[in-house]
């Protein structure tokens, strides 16, 4: 697999062309950028440098604007708009762990709620699909199993989001995305007509 800093490379080249070189249909503007956060040279905090440093040059080469989305921040504002932190800590504390991700589950998916897919589309409403592009990063907050991070982009065109975005995913490849290397091999696939920056062959 190629390095961390290779795959930046080979992002960065497809970044300075409008549209994103990553783009294989017009529907769908989507990247995924894998990296392993438990390897030393890949570790989140690494990452998070990387790739601000990324979105600095790209913006400096005056092709798009770049946005840099932190997940947790929608993940936290999704239990808060939804029954808030306390009721979480109350069903953990009554029915353990597990009831009290699910529940967190359902307030990121289920539309009676705060589903993730719609936090997103109301933040990037104000982006021009022309001019800007998105760097979604640390999912890690989804882990163990508070979402299914590898469907995220398939419900992003289901809700009709434009603005290219490329998602830094931590994880595995083994024939399929692995989030977290959590899930040895049982993950749904799910679509994956993106490019994928990381993908083992």
């Amino acid at each position: 697999m190629l390095s961390l800093d290779q795959r930046i490379a080979e992002l960065e080249k497809d970044l300075s062309v409008s549209p994103p070189g990553f783009i294989l249909t017009s529907d769908l503007p989507f990247a995924i950028f894998r990296y392993n956060p438990w390897q030393e040279d890949e570790g989140e905090w690494t990452v998070r440098k990387d790739i601000r440093k990324l979105a600095t040059r790209v913006e400096k080469n005056g092709v798009r604007a770049v946005t840099m989305l932190p997940l947790s921040e929608l993940y936290w504002k999704s239990i808060d708009e939804s029954e808030g932190m306390e009721a979480v800590e109350s069903l953990e504390r009554s029915q353990g762990f597990d009831a009290a991700e699910d529940q967190v589950h359902a307030y990121l998916s289920d539309d009676d709620w705060r589903p993730l897919p719609q936090l997103i589309k109301d933040r990037l409403g104000a982006l021009d699909p022309q001019n800007d592009l998105v760097f979604m990063y640390r999912a890690g907050v989804f882990a163990p199993g508070a979402y299914r991070v590898s469907a995220l982009l398939e419900q992003l065109l289901r809700h009709r989001v434009r603005v290219p975005i490329v998602l830094f995913y931590p994880g595995a490849w083994s024939g399929s995305l692995n989030f977290m290397g959590l899930h040895h091999g049982t993950e749904p696939l799910g679509s994956y007509r993106v490019k994928i920056y990381g993908r083992d062959e």
